[in-house]
């Protein structure tokens, strides 16, 4: 029985890591979500509370991430208070109605219209756009390494 809780983990701990690119996966919750498993499959043995408590806020900070760094993007590029609006509210309707890979063109899309709303040029509402898209990849980037890392973790306690 505890073998099949420790593939069932390791399932989710793989899930996990390919939800940093299927944005519709929740990939941090899910590859944490797997260490717990495998602690309680081992009798809470492998990692210390202060290890998991730690490992449990630095899950929700990435995750927060993967909405805050495509604005903070943008704002980067130049965007306006409008365009950053407008990724906020792109990317969830992004994922409404183009899963998987609407946060993308959501806030994107969102940026862009808020900016051309804004009365920006056509090319200042893309460079502002484009600040989206280097946000969203240091986001997905953040979320590889921290699932990657947290796989490292599952894979050393799991034998």
């Amino acid at each position: 029985m505890t073998l099949l809780i420790l593939l069932i983990g390791l399932c989710l701990a793989l899930i996990g890591l390919l939800g940093c690119i299927v944005p519709v996966l929740p990939g941090p919750p899910l590859s944490f979500l797997s260490l717990i498993i495998l602690a309680w499959a081992k009798d809470w043995e492998p990692f210390s509370f202060r290890f998991l408590a730690v490992l449990a806020l630095l899950t929700a900070v990435v995750s927060l991430l993967d909405y805050v760094l495509p604005a903070g993007g943008a704002k980067k590029y130049g965007a306006s208070r409008w365009g950053i609006w407008g990724s906020l509210i792109g990317m969830p309707l992004g994922i409404l109605f183009f899963p998987p890979w609407g946060i993308i063109i959501g806030g994107i899309a969102g940026a862009l219209l808020g900016e051309l709303i804004a009365g920006k040029e056509t090319g200042k509402a893309i460079q502002a756009s484009w600040g989206i898209f280097v946000g969203y990849m240091l986001s997905t980037g953040l979320k590889v390494l921290f699932c990657s890392v947290l796989l490292f973790f599952y894979l050393k306690e799991m034998f």
